[in-house]
């Protein structure tokens, strides 16, 4: 889930930023500091939308750097439990598949790819043994997120496709049209046993 978090801290602008306007310095400074910057509570770090406030700086002996007390804001991305995902399939293992979802990266083992009991073929796609179903490096799927676990510096986060309108964006087309073709025939059905029973009358 994406969030817009306000922080309040310290920011240790180094004195190679020193020549620019001090809210340009520490804008500068804080796209450093959170590139690539994870933390349990916020979250991943995309970017920084905005610097609100800068106050006045203070200097540390012995640190040639300054520090501003400043309020800013971040756009976050922090998985949650049963979340819908979007992303492609950046890696097949013989164990399952590992998802891009553009922040981070998900992990579906292969017991949750499908709803068939499924093998790791040598042409490194993973195959449905009923279904034919395939999914290979590329494919756009949806997941939702089943599993997370916070150790080390980024969280781990387990996957499934299992569940009813999750998987390949293929296999969700050919679920609807099913479904559709389903509802028209069911309605047919219907209509047909409707006007038998008016003529019968």
């Amino acid at each position: 889930m994406f969030y817009v978090v306000e922080v309040e801290d310290y920011v240790r602008v180094e004195p190679k930023l020193f020549g620019f306007k001090t809210s340009d310095a520490v804008a500068k400074q804080l796209q450093e500091t959170y590139s690539n910057y994870h933390d349990k509570e916020i979250g991943e770090v995309v970017g920084v939308i905005s610097v609100l406030e800068v106050g006045d700086g203070t200097i540390i002996p012995g640190d040639g750097a300054a520090y501003y007390n400043s309020r800013f804001k971040l756009i976050v991305w922090k998985p949650e439990l049963q979340e819908l995902v979007f992303g492609i399939i950046d890696e097949i293992t013989n164990f399952g598949a590992f998802m891009n979802l553009g922040v981070m990266k998900g992990m579906i083992h292969i017991s949750q790819t499908m709803d068939d009991y499924v093998s790791f073929s040598t042409s490194g796609t993973l195959l449905g043994k009923d279904s034919k179903r395939t999914i290979k490096k590329g494919d756009t799927c949806l997941a939702r997120v089943v599993a997370l676990s916070y150790k080390g510096d980024q969280p781990k986060i387990g996957l499934t496709m299992r569940q009813p309108g999750l998987g390949r964006l293929e296999w969700i087309k050919e679920e609807k049209k099913k479904f559709k073709t389903g509802v028209r025939n069911v309605m047919s059905e219907e209509k047909e046993v409707k006007s038998k029973k008016e003529r019968k009358k």
